[in-house]
């Protein structure tokens, strides 16, 4: 298990094992949030295992799976809830993290400076520069 911080109430991590569960829930982990699609994982892997052994850990489960065609203002926006409304540290996985902190730096443009979101991202092991131009334009749609 690999699991990355970004932020103090927020991590990443690439796929999870139903059998992690217990491991997270003791790390202090509150909530975890399946970034991942169904389609791309073995069904041992998919999310209805994955939230069954998470609620068995007393974790709250939240699904969203995430692709570049559906990282929409609105899944941002859900995932945002999720990963902050619900009880923290929270912990989004994918196939390697990646989307789940892709997700995480476009729902935070515009709250904080573009080079923050980008450094938080860097120090979780995600080089997410190219996002940069994405992240600056949605903020400026957000305060504009």
């Amino acid at each position: 298990m690999d699991i990355r911080q970004i932020t103090p109430a927020y991590f990443v991590a690439p796929q999870l094992d139903p059998a992690d569960m217990p491991d997270i829930a003791a790390a202090g982990i509150k909530t975890v949030i399946c970034n991942r699609p169904d389609a791309e994982v073995h069904p041992a892997f998919q999310a209805d295992a994955l939230e069954a052994a998470a609620l068995a850990a007393g974790l709250t489960f939240h699904r969203l799976p995430l692709t570049h065609q559906t990282m929409t203002p609105d899944n941002v926006a859900q995932h945002m809830a999720y990963a902050e409304e619900t009880e923290t540290p929270a912990l989004a996985y994918c196939a390697s993290g990646t989307r789940s902190t892709v997700v995480w730096c476009l729902g935070q443009a515009g709250r904080m400076p573009c080079d923050d979101i980008l450094r938080a991202a860097r120090a979780g092991g995600y080089d997410l520069d190219a996002l940069r131009p994405t992240i600056e334009a949605m903020a400026a749609h957000k305060t504009g």
